[in-house]
């Protein structure tokens, strides 16, 4: 009876205090109503929203200026544009990292930011300081200022540093502001990536139109100073909300534990596996412990010996430390990260499709009729607003109607799993890429078919891009979306920055791998045909067959993923109703 009411108190109290590990600003326990929730996610998303416009307006439009400017080729272009965007995906592997282990989401994002504004300030003096501009005449120079092109290349990768701090650290800071054991908190949390992508998407749509059209016909320097004006007040609004957010305190590297675990599973390597896995080491959790626990699967189990104890003398009297002897829950933490790996080099493919998007199917825009009316041309990144369009309708659609609809008849709180559906985003990538080879065929088509059109099939309306650019979108709703959910969900709790950072190296490493792809094409066809699909310019390609290789590539890996996400185990917690009666391990 005592045991009830304690837990009938503890109900109640769950409700007025959170007790996820998290604390206010002030270090506290944080008090829900005042802390957390949307209250505190929207100034984050508004934070996301100012960055991703100043990020995708140098993004989408730094082909143009590589080619216009700098001079490059548009494979040398193309392939500049890879490694910046690589670089810029993988740099938030360390940034997770140090926010994980060292300073905190929070304080990573403040850092991270300032970084990321020196970048920019520096993109602004290249642009704007005559003795750093690309010529010393106002007009086009043959050959820039090599004093520009180092400014230039240094701001972008000051960016790309401040970037790899800043979004894994925010995101994964957004999700944070939701309590897993609250219920209706754990069903806002499920929208949050949603709104996330949905705020990302606004950023981006206000980029690729009004920053790209100030690019075009009023000045690089002038939108340079645009984005650095956004950054900052978004840095401002960040500060603002600083009351009403709930912080967790870094633990340490996240990786040492995952490290013991293989260096105490090989070191009892010989030992028989027990008949009955409920004897496995775990920690007792007291009531009042914020770490969860998770539940004993069978996959890998060899690492399970990480867990067997050898002498019960010695565990008693605490003699035998982690590198000897791990506890379940960090078994299972270490099995999450190696399960992972499947999925991660399965997702590979998508992200080649979708750097696509932002190098060759831009690029393709320069060469179309843009033309609106006669006094407005439509800026060639213009056209990646419809990416953004479809990703807004996409994560909508799937929010507002498919969710409600499927937990109502599945009776399950996700409605999709998340697996499902990022594989759905990926037969929409395969979709993408064989309508982009149908598009650049026609185009290729109507050029040749018109020998006199010295301008190349400007005739052919840049609208034709419409559906690749809407269809990629779509499929960045469902598999981009899933991939930061998952990545966030199925880490372990101590690794959760490092959990975005792995979503974003999946981009990070596909456009590298879009890189190697374009100069083993650019190599082969040459040598096998005399003449290569991806020439200096698009009128002398065949982007056409190159998109249908990807198209492949991209249908054969998604069987691998099936069967790969078929047989995939999702992370378990031990129920908090269950540790709170109980504090033996064989409970569960």
């Amino acid at each position: 009876m005592e045991m009830e009411m304690e837990m009938e108190k503890g109900g109640v109290d769950d409700q007025k205090w959170v007790y996820d590990s998290s604390i206010d600003h002030k270090g506290r326990i944080p008090l829900r109503a005042s802390t957390g929730a949307w209250r505190a996610s929207l100034f984050i998303i508004s934070m996301e929203f100012g960055e991703r416009l100043s990020y995708f307006g140098l993004a989408t439009s730094l082909i143009i200026y590589l080619t216009r400017v700098i001079h490059q080729d548009i494979t040398t272009a193309a392939k500049s544009v890879n490694y910046w965007t690589g670089v810029t995906t993988l740099m938030p592997l360390l940034g997770g990292f140090v926010a994980d282990a060292y300073l905190g989401r929070f304080t990573m994002v403040l850092v991270s930011s300032v970084i990321y504004l020196l970048g920019l300030l520096l993109l602004t003096m290249s642009n704007m300081i005559p003795s750093l501009k690309p010529c010393s005449s106002h007009g086009l120079c043959q050959e820039p200022r090599k004093i520009h092109q180092v400014v230039f290349f240094v701001a972008i990768y000051f960016i790309s540093i401040g970037t790899g701090g800043h979004k894994p650290s925010l995101e994964s800071f957004g999700a944070d502001q939701f309590d897993e054991d609250h219920l209706e908190e754990r069903k806002k949390k499920m929208s949050f990536f949603n709104w996330w992508n949905a705020g990302l998407c606004a950023g981006l749509l206000l980029s690729v139109t009004l920053i790209v059209y100030v690019q075009d016909h009023v000045g690089w320097g002038v939108a340079d100073i645009i984005l650095t004006t956004v950054m900052a007040s978004s840095l401002v609004v960040f500060c603002v909300g600083r009351r009403s957010y709930r912080y967790q305190k870094a633990t340490g590297s996240p990786l040492t534990p995952m490290v013991q675990v293989c260096v105490a599973a090989f070191s009892k390597r010989s030992l028989p596996y027990p008949s009955d896995p409920s004897s496995l080491y775990e920690v007792p959790k007291s009531g009042n412990s914020h770490e969860r626990l998770l539940c004993h699967t069978k996959s890998l189990r060899f690492l399970d010996k990480a867990a067997i104890v050898e002498d019960e003398d010695c565990l008693e009297k605490m003699q035998q430390g982690p590198w000897r002897l791990s506890t379940v829950t960090r078994v299972e933490e270490m099995k999450l990260i190696l399960n992972m790996i499947p999925i991660w080099l399965t997702s590979l493919p998508f992200g080649i499709c979708v750097a696509q998007a932002s190098t060759f199917f831009i690029k393709q825009a320069t060469l179309l009729n843009r033309e609106i009316t006669h006094n407005f041309i439509l800026p060639p990144a213009s056209i990646y607003a419809l990416a953004a369009c479809g990703m807004i309708f996409s994560v909508t659609v799937y929010d507002r109607v498919v969710v409600p609809i499927l937990r109502r008849i599945t009776g399950t709180e996700r409605g999709l799993k998340i697996l499902q559906r990022i594989g759905i985003g990926m037969v929409f990538s395969v979709m993408t890429m064989i309508i982009s080879a149908l598009v650049e065929n026609k185009r290729l088509n109507l050029l040749n078919n018109d020998v006199s059109n010295s301008n190349g099939s400007a005739s052919m309306s840049v609208f034709w891009l419409a559906p690749q650019f809407i269809i990629i979108g779509i499929a960045d709703g469902f598999t981009l979306v899933g991939l930061q959910e998952y990545f966030y969900d199925q880490v372990p709790d101590s690794m959760r920055s490092l959990g975005i950072a792995l979503y974003l190296s999946v981009i990070g490493a596909a456009n590298f791998l879009s890189s190697f792809l374009i100069t083993i094409v650019d190599h082969a066809t040459k040598k096998a045909c005399g003449k290569s699909w991806l020439a200096k310019d698009l009128n002398h390609s065949r982007l056409d067959l190159f998109y249908g290789v990807l198209a492949s590539i991209t249908a054969v890996n998604l069987l691998l993923y099936m069967f790969v996400a078929n047989r995939y185990s999702y992370k378990t917690v031990q129920k908090k109703s269950v540790v709170a009666v109980s504090n033996s391990y064989d409970d569960y």
